[in-house]
């Protein structure tokens, strides 16, 4: 006698997930959305005081961004927070909490954010809810906030958890040739202080203007963007940091390079300019192409699965 069986369940559908743009206007303070190829374009957040850098916490459904504050000789720096739509908004770190918050990055497993902090010549860090802010490299020396010399003036952030690392630019003046790409452990070593730490690696100098940093974490391959005067300025450049190499330029003709956002498993880079154009190439920049121009001036940009 056969044995009837129940039908087999039908595997549940996959959650469909899309990728989408979240990035800053500086001029207009504002904070807009679309998706990867240009289109839904919205304006999700208004009347940020010169916003720079954004990250996004896709699992949690927030936005954070830097607010560099009404001048940069004022301590008015803030940190925000919002859901993706632009929606409860509120303050992390409050006006004067940083100086000038320049690129922002989410570290999710460790619940912190990171940020250089220009004018006050530092390397940030904060819980996601602004509390423990702590400072991690003071490059100023003495000098005192706000600092004059441009080249002890951190702009960019990123992090290796894998390693422990912290990678950051210090552009120096404007099209100066005197910015570098620079590395310390996290973690500040035992009996030293942010200002006087022994682990503090120049990775690459004389670079014309270096702005924002990006990790590919899976190929272990820095990227920044530099402002700086041609041929090495107004350029993407990427290099693999687990071995000496001299970084290559893989994308040119930017008109003031400033955010750079990685899609890995796409194989493709957005990157921002002053000039208010927005851009996807591939990740060694090929098949270049403008998504936007003539935007206001454009800063922070980032990218994430929704």
């Amino acid at each position: 006698m056969s044995v009837l069986q129940a039908p087999m369940a039908k595997p549940a559908l996959a959650t469909t997930r899309s990728g989408r743009l979240f990035f800053l206007e500086l001029s207009g303070g504002r904070i807009h959305s679309m998706n990867p190829d240009g289109s839904d374009r919205k304006i999700i957040v208004e009347h940020c005081p010169h916003p720079d850098g954004i990250a996004v916490d896709a699992e949690a459904g927030h936005i954070y961004w830097t607010n560099m504050g009404v001048s940069p000789i004022v301590n008015d720096g803030s940190i925000e927070r919002a859901d993706l739509d632009g929606s409860n908004r509120r303050m992390i770190v409050p006006p004067g909490g940083t100086f000038t918050p320049k690129q922002l990055h989410l570290e999710k497993a460790s619940g912190k954010l990171y940020w250089s902090d220009r004018e006050g010549m530092r390397v940030m860090r904060a819980n996601l809810d602004g509390s423990q802010l702590e400072t991690l490299v003071d490059s100023s020396n003495g000098e005192g906030r706000p600092g004059k010399d441009e080249t002890k003036c951190c702009v960019g952030i990123t992090v290796d958890p894998k390693f422990g690392k912290i990678y950051w630019t210090q552009k120096g003046p404007t099209k100066g040739g005197t910015g570098s790409v620079r590395r310390a452990n996290i973690n500040i070593p035992k009996g030293e202080s942010p200002a006087n730490r022994s682990d503090i690696e120049v990775l690459f100098d004389q670079l014309p203007e270096p702005i924002d940093l990006e990790f590919d974490r899976t190929n272990r391959v820095l990227y920044w963007t530099d402002r700086g005067d041609p041929p090495r300025g107004n350029t993407v450049n990427r290099v693999p940091i687990d071995k000496k190499a001299k970084p290559k330029i893989v994308v040119t003709h930017l008109m003031e390079g400033i955010g750079i956002a990685l899609d890995i498993p796409s194989d493709r880079m957005f990157v921002t300019d002053f000039a208010g154009s927005l851009y996807v190439a591939k990740l060694d920049g090929r098949d270049e192409r403008m998504l936007l121009a003539a935007e206001g001036n454009l800063t922070g940009i980032a990218y994430a699965e929704i």
